[in-house]
């Protein structure tokens, strides 16, 4: 039997646990861990689920750490799932409890939504007996290089899970309000990397060498007419290199380039397409340029795609506990690994809004500051999905 006042009860609930998970959440922005390497945060984690009373596991896709709170009835399994990896980057915030790490920080709000997903445990536990089904709480590391998720999944994270509900804090929407996106939500991402083999020489004489970065150069300019000249205009597709790496001085055509670069894109159709088409630019230049090319090309994730049967109940409950709806935004060519869990199970990926009044702060910034009390307010979002879910 449900509370009488589920949103109260949440709420109050949420609001009580408000400086606990903000003190958990600082102690792991302190000590920002790199992908698979989240064994600090995994612990932290851990602990803080046996003090609930929260049967759990460890060591699951190297760090991840797996909870579930079965219901007083039986019912449908529902995963929520939060990642906890932090970036290779300085932090430059002043804040008292920054990053004690050089060049490391958690620049994306992994430590924000580690400690909401432990606040939505600590609701969903005293919820339990009202619950037909089970929550399994998915704490999941790597998300950054979208390792994590296909590593958990590879250990029987999505294993007989029915339902699937992802968040992220989003800085560039205020605190308090939540978004969502129909369809594909977040871009496929592929990665490639090439290397032209040329043959080096003196710089005066380019006519007895083979020159591999001119080849380069001709291989990026041409990839920018895959999007522009053979993907439809309505499929959103991008491919940036961000590498290039060749040559050592100013007076030799050096052996060989090396080039990194990424697909992002939103549709099955433009993933296929723009494979195809870097494939075929990379071996035009063996004939054209008279190099040698090697393309290792890595699918990686693909497009997240919300669930209309998941987000239409998941924006009511919000709608519900919030008294604000959700404001429909537009799809990210960002990427995100929970795609993997959303490929397994109808899936719906939430936008929580972190952004603290009179700044303007973007992810993966060396300043970024999110406002604390999207902890709680994330909290009470989708401590109501699931009670509504699972009742």
């Amino acid at each position: 039997m449900l509370p009488n006042d589920p949103q109260r009860a949440i709420r109050e609930a949420a609001d009580a646990a408000a400086p606990h998970l903000i003190a958990l959440r600082r102690n792991i922005h302190r000590v920002p861990e790199l992908a698979f390497q989240e064994t600090r945060t995994a612990g932290i984690v851990a602990a803080e689920l046996a003090r609930l009373g929260i049967e759990h596991r460890t060591g699951i896709g190297v760090t991840g750490v797996i909870g579930e709170i079965k219901g007083g009835r039986p019912g449908p399994t529902l995963a929520i799932r939060a990642d906890m990896d932090a970036l290779p980057i300085h932090e430059e915030t002043g804040l008292d409890f920054a990053s004690g790490i050089d060049g490391q920080m958690h620049a994306c709000g992994h430590d924000i939504h580690t400690a909401t997903l432990l606040g939505v445990a600590a609701v969903l536990k005293d919820l339990a007996p009202q619950l037909a089904g089970t929550v399994r709480l998915i704490f999941q590391p790597a998300e950054e290089v979208l390792e994590g998720a296909a590593a958990m999944i590879a250990e029987g994270a999505a294993d007989g899970v029915d339902i699937a509900l992802g968040f992220h804090n989003h800085p560039d929407m205020p605190v308090g309000s939540f978004g969502f996106v129909r369809g594909p939500c977040l871009a496929a991402s592929d990665r490639f990397d090439l290397v032209v083999q040329g043959k080096s020489g003196h710089a005066a004489h380019p006519y007895a060498a083979v020159d591999p970065i001119v080849a380069a150069a001709h291989f990026i300019t041409q990839a920018q007419t895959v999007v522009s000249r053979e993907i439809k205009p309505l499929h959103p597709a991008v491919v940036t290199v961000g590498m290039m790496q060749g040559g050592a001085t100013y007076n030799i055509i050096p052996e060989r380039v090396h080039l990194k670069g990424t697909v992002r894109t939103l549709h099955a159709a433009a993933r296929d397409t723009a494979e195809a088409a870097l494939r075929r630019l990379a071996e035009g230049l063996q004939t054209t340029m008279r190099v040698r090319c090697t393309m290792t090309y890595q699918r990686m994730v693909p497009a997240l795609v919300n669930d209309d049967a998941v987000l239409e109940p998941v924006l009511a409950s919000v709608a519900r506990q919030m008294g604000v709806a959700p404001e429909e935004g537009e799809p990210s060519m960002g990427s995100e690994d929970f795609a993997a869990f959303a490929a397994r199970a109808p899936a719906f990926h939430l936008r929580v809004g972190s952004g603290a009044p009179g700044r303007d702060d973007r992810l993966h910034n060396a300043m970024y500051q999110p406002d604390e009390a999207c902890i709680a307010l994330g909290v009470q979002a989708l401590s109501r999905a699931a009670l509504d879910i699972l009742s």
